[in-house]
């Protein structure tokens, strides 16, 4: 029996019928036919032996002919070719285009070979990647002669060990082949009908098949591929555009969703390659996009990271004058104000600020901008004192993309006020479009429209489009998406412009936006906070080096002339502030990233200790050469310790009372004037109880300091991921090979303890010290696990709610159930220097010296106790993209505190990442500036960025209360204001007449700059 199709049937099938006709024609008839004839280039190259010359010593190389096919570029290798040919005189006067296979692989984007093609004089001149492979020919031309630099950047497959990650490593063999050069004449015609085409037939396949505007683009596509002449393609497609016209004419509906389209390039500053392949990635793109733009005037392209205008500044100066050129004709943006796209989790406070100070000066300085967008599409969540932050530096708005990961709660909202820690709020938007590399295809622009959680109140966002991570930007395709969808029916409207117009035509658009308090969690890339444990212990010391290179710095400035290392200290910063960059302290980079992290962070370290050194020397001056056998005790820590004031220095006195250790009943005790802690035979903790309270810390039949091992083999993501189902695992390593009670110098009574499991071994020394409140962990491990994950247990016996993690300026409160599925997904938190968890009063504290992953959860016992469990993630051994995470040695430290407030947590936190210094000397060393209140911590002391001599003191209230403190200032002062972080007038309505002891009044969390003139 036969049954006539519905009408929707009919429809449906007409509109497969059209859609597959129009996808054949256009990709077998039409894309070549853009090309009416080709003309092969000569090409000759040659083969850099080792890293990238120069152009000069390329261009001046002994080249050898190549031909079609010819292996080239060893992984990281560079090939130069040159490229030779004549333009047929019956060219002439036409449009005319090299163009260039690499060997492209099929991979995206910025993740195969690229090139940059150069003039033969040596000047840039555009970018070459896989879905961007033409070069222009001038107009008039009759020979072309260029130069093309291609990179054999290997290709990654995702989740599969390498050792390609590395140079030192890398096979030798050539992995790519030469696909060939031409001379090729252009057909306009041609060209823009596969444009109309492109949006049109993108668009009806967005549009229901019950929209009469579907349908009649359909049947418009239909009737212009019957104009269309498929043996004679140039000759018809204008008479297929003339059908195409009246489509492209309908205009938007007064109600379409608006996409302000920012041209842009997200390139990771390092990722799957190191940092000198970054600057050749961003030399490419700038020459793609400042070509682009005098094709197309409108074109508007934003870049971040004023490292990378740095970059091409220092090493691609023709570049940088064309990128300068059209910043002065308002075409491209600088944005984000910050010196890289820094992850913002794991930052401390001050190099935090240090991002804003030095990508905002660099901006300023450079090209007289002071961006007012702060640009992170792709760092993995955002910290909840980044809106102050941002307000400090003078910027009024965030952009992020990637909260669109979020693997288990879609984020309520797309445009909305972000409130941080101390109430500050920031107009922010998170683009609807879901990618920060849009190609403005039909498909995103639908999504963006469709998904736009506001659209009842409002009806604009921001699209970001252009090929990132290397891949050019913009195209010129791309281009002519948004001018046809500019003022289209059936379409959002899509107008190019920059991120300012953009958030001011948002701002007006959304009168009332909803709230969003605290942190930004990304539910995805949680592992982030431990991979590669040795580039996060060289952030955190490179942080407090930073911090007591400035301070004594400054002191020796004033005491005594010294001068202050400006140039130095400027330099170091910008090296420690790149490589907070999101696939670099995250340590989510091949492994040549790795090392060269690693390498830096040394190298850091040792020119801070010998800045410090110099400044110490020359405090304490002659005085040294006297003292004898005395010693004299720096403290850079903002609390007073071992007879040492905070941020001073004095002769050192001996502890008030001693540490003790002791076998007892086959385990161990340590106690002093504050502390009593219990060790079972393997080491383990039992008991920890402080003498204040003489309550008891660890949870009856739990355990302090218990290392645990999970399998860790996420789903997606090795490096960036851990997935929640690694708890469901675990081994305890309660047996110990041996244990015994030590006494270690300064009397510290300690307790050392052998563990070994597989190929590692971990050794645990417990020490506690006379007058200390922690009882402190060093292990030492030497780590030759796989897919493993360490962690550090505390069992303590406290019914908390929530806990306290210190983040930049302050902390935030999670909470330890899972009542919501957002309190579920944080089940890996990052914390800096401490996590608190109390009950109403009592509490504790966790600190560490190099630690950012935790986890905190909560189990009531038989007896009706809580059993309070924080965890510190130790290491970890992912696969990929760097097989060799974290193996190897390995010192970390960490400590309890019980019975700590949280201004104990803030106390101990720091001073177990800013050991004493002890120096011979005599004298005691006045600290520049004392508080009359352990509610307000200084965060930084240090001389004014523009070289006056002034003095900037940064100071927080840290309690999480409202503070009030009076600065006094131990040196001749003539007057004092607030600042900005970029030490810029600021009026917070406070003013004081007194310099010298200023009452500060402060709100929870606020943060506040004093600029001292003297």
């Amino acid at each position: 029996m036969q049954f006539d199709l519905t009408q929707s049937e009919r429809i449906e099938n007409d509109r497969t019928e059209i859609r597959r006709r129009l996808g054949r024609v256009y990709s077998e008839r039409l894309m070549p036919a853009v090309y009416q004839a080709a003309v092969p280039l000569t090409v000759r190259r040659w083969d850099v032996p080792g890293e990238p010359v120069p152009v000069g010593e390329a261009l001046a190389a002994t080249y050898r002919t190549a031909e079609v096919g010819d292996r080239w570029g060893p992984a990281w290798g560079t090939t130069w070719f040159e490229l030779t040919g004549t333009v047929p005189a019956d060219w002439l006067g036409k449009l005319v285009e090299g163009v260039v296979d690499l060997g492209f692989t099929g991979v995206g984007p910025g993740f195969t070979a690229e090139g940059l093609v150069y003039s033969s004089d040596g000047i840039p001149v555009k970018g070459l990647h896989p879905y961007n492979r033409w070069f222009p020919v001038d107009a008039g031309a009759t020979d072309v002669r260029v130069f093309v630099e291609a990179a054999a950047n290997p290709t990654f497959e995702a989740l599969v060990p390498t050792v390609a990650g590395d140079v030192e490593t890398a096979a030798p063999e050539p992995i790519y082949g030469w696909g060939g050069a031409q001379l090729a004449l252009v057909d306009p015609d041609v060209r823009k009908l596969v444009a109309d085409l492109d949006v049109l037939g993108q668009l009806a396949a967005q549009l229901p098949a019950a929209d009469p505007r579907g349908a009649q683009l359909w049947a418009g596509i239909s009737d212009a591929l019957d104009r269309l002449n498929l043996r004679d393609i140039s000759g018809s497609a204008a008479a297929a555009r003339e059908v195409l016209a009246p489509l492209l004419a309908r205009r938007a509906n007064a109600s379409a969703h608006r996409i302000s389209a920012v041209g842009h390039a997200h390139i990771d500053s390092a990722w799957l390659w190191p940092l000198r392949e970054t600057i050749r990635k961003v030399a490419r793109t700038c020459s793609s996009v400042t070509q682009l733009m005098d094709d197309y005037p409108e074109l508007i392209f934003a870049m971040s990271q004023a490292q990378q205008f740095a970059w091409i500044e220092d090493q691609h100066p023709a570049v940088f004058e064309r990128v300068r050129d059209k910043i002065k004709s308002g075409q491209f943006v600088p944005v984000g104000g910050m010196w890289v796209e820094s992850d913002t989790n794991m930052p401390g406070g001050e190099a935090m600020a240090r991002q804003f100070v030095h990508g905002k000066r660099y901006f300023e300085e450079t090209f007289g901008i002071d961006s007012v967008e702060v640009w992170l599409p792709d760092s993995f969540g955002f910290s909840a004192a980044l809106p102050q932050l941002i307000a400090l530096s003078g910027s009024r708005y965030f952009l992020t993309q990637k909260l669109s990961w979020n693997k288990i709660n879609r984020f309520p909202h797309h445009t909305f006020w972000w409130e941080g820690l101390d109430g500050t709020r920031i107009f922010t938007h998170f683009p609807p479009i879901a990618t920060y590399n849009s190609d403005l295809s039909g498909a995103e622009l639908a999504l963006a429209s469709r998904q736009f959680a506001d659209r009842a109140r409002a009806n604009h966002s921001l699209a970001p489009f252009g090929w990132g991570d290397g891949g050019g930007g913009p195209t010129r395709d791309m281009l002519e998406r948004a001018r046809r969808t500019a003022d289209l029916e059936g379409s959002p409207a899509v107008r190019v412009e920059s991120p300012a117009e953009f958030f001011a035509r948002a701002e007006a658009d959304y009168a009332d936006p909803p709230v969003w308090w605290g942190e930004l969690y990304l539910e995805l890339h949680r592992g982030t906070y431990t991979s590669q444990a040795l580039i996060k212990q060289g952030n955190r010391r490179s942080e407090h080096l930073l911090r007591e290179a400035e301070l004594w710095a400054t002191t020796a400035s004033i005491r005594t002339g010294a001068t202050y290392p400006y140039a130095e200290l400027d330099r170091l910063w910008k090296t420690v502030l790149l490589h907070q960059f999101h696939d670099i302290l995250p340590g989510s980079s091949i492994a040549w990233v790795n090392r060269e992290a690693r390498e830096s962070y040394e190298a850091v370290a040792t020119e801070l200790n010998q800045l410090i050194s110099v400044s110490l020397e020359s405090i304490e001056g002659t005085d040294s050469a006297a003292a004898g056998e005395k010693r004299i005790v720096f403290n850079a820590a903002p609390f007073a310790r071992a007879g040492a004031p905070a941020l001073g220095a004095a002769v050192g006195r001996p502890a008030h009372a001693t540490a003790s250790v002791r076998e007892q009943a086959g385990g161990f005790v340590l106690s002093n004037n504050l502390v009593q802690a219990r060790l079972n035979p393997d080491g383990l903790i039992t008991s920890v109880i402080d003498s204040s309270s003489g309550r008891e810390a660890i949870a009856p039949g739990g355990y302090g300091n218990l290392l645990q091992l999970h399998p860790d083999v996420p789903n997606d993501w090795d490096a960036w991921d851990v997935d929640s189902f690694y708890r469901h695992t675990h081994t305890d390593l309660t047996a110990a090979e041996s244990s015994e009670a030590v006494e270690l110098d300064g009397g510290v009574a300690a307790v050392r303890t052998m563990r070994r499991h597989g190929a590692s071994t971990f050794e645990q020394l417990v020490t506690l010290a006379p007058d200390s409140a922690a009882l402190d962990v060093q292990l030492d491990v030497d780590w030759n696990e796989r897919e493993t994950f360490l962690k550090a247990s505390f069992n303590v016996d406290i019914r908390a709610a929530v806990s306290s993690s210190e983040t930049q300026f302050g902390h935030v409160q999670r909470p330890t159930h899972e009542n919501t599925t957002w309190d579920t997904a944080k089940f890996e938190i990052c914390a800096h220097r401490f996590i608190h968890v109390a009950e109403p009063g009592y509490g504790v504290a966790v600190v560490n010296d190099s630690t950012y992953g935790h986890d905190v959860s909560r189990a009531v016992r038989p007896d009706g106790g809580t059993t309070t469990t924080v965890r510190l993630s130790l290491l970890r051994a992912p696969l990929w993209p760097d097989p060799e995470t974290d193996q190897g040695h390995h010192r970390l430290r960490y400590a309890i505190v019980p019975g700590a407030e949280i201004l104990d947590a803030v106390r101990e936190g720091y001073a177990i990442n800013l050991p004493l210094r002890t120096v011979p000397g005599a004298s005691v060393v006045a600290p520049l500036i004392t508080l009359d209140s352990d509610d307000v911590v200084v965060e930084a002391i240090k001389l004014a960025e523009d070289r006056s001599g002034d003095v900037v003191v940064r100071l927080y209230a840290a309690s999480g209360g409202r503070a009030n403190a009076t600065v006094r200032a131990d040196f001749p002062v003539r007057s004092v204001q607030s600042v900005d972080l970029l030490e810029r007038p600021l009026d917070i309505g406070q003013v004081w007449t007194n310099p010298a002891a200023a009452g500060v009044s402060f709100r929870p969390f606020q943060i506040v700059s004093l600029r001292y003139s003297r």
